[in-house]
C-alpha cells in the first residue's frame, strides 16, 4: 500500500510527464509537415528507454511507482500510438501505418534493452 505523499507524488510527477510529453510531441510535430508522428514516436521511445534504467537500476518499492508509474507511465502513450496509426489508414498511408508500428515496437524494445543494460551500470 502506497503512503500518502507517495499518492500525491504520483499525481504531482504524472501531471507533469502527461504535460512534457504533449509539449515534446508538439514540438516534434511542429518541425515537420510530415503525416509520420514523430512527436509520439519519440515520446515513447524515450519513455521505453527510461523505463529500461529504472528496471536496470533495480528501482523498487514507493519510488518504483513514483517513477515507473506515475512518471513514465504518464509519460508514454500506447492509446496515441494507435489513434495515430488508424489515423494514418484513415487518410491512406497503409505504409506509414506499418511503419510506424513496427518501429515503434522495434525501437521501444531497442530502447528498453538498452536503458536496463546502462541502469545496471549505474
Amino acid at each position: 500500500m502506497l503512503s500518502a505523499p507517495a499518492w500525491v507524488a504520483v499525481g504531482l510527477l504524472g501531471g507533469a510527464a502527461a504535460a512534457a510529453r504533449l509539449l515534446i510531441d508538439a514540438a516534434v510535430t511542429a518541425r515537420t509537415d510530415h503525416p509520420f508522428p514523430l512527436g509520439i514516436l519519440a515520446v515513447n521511445i524515450s519513455g521505453a528507454l527510461a523505463l529500461g534504467l529504472v528496471a536496470g537500476a533495480a528501482l523498487e518499492g514507493e519510488a518504483l511507482v513514483i517513477v515507473a508509474g506515475g512518471g513514465i507511465g504518464s509519460f508514454t502513450t500506447f492509446s496515441t500510438w494507435i489513434l495515430d496509426s488508424h489515423r494514418l489508414a484513415d487518410a491512406g498511408h497503409t505504409h506509414l501505418v506499418w511503419l510506424n508500428l513496427g518501429l515503434s515496437l522495434l525501437a521501444g524494445f531497442v530502447a528498453v534493452a538498452l536503458g536496463h543494460w546502462l541502469g545496471g551500470l549505474i
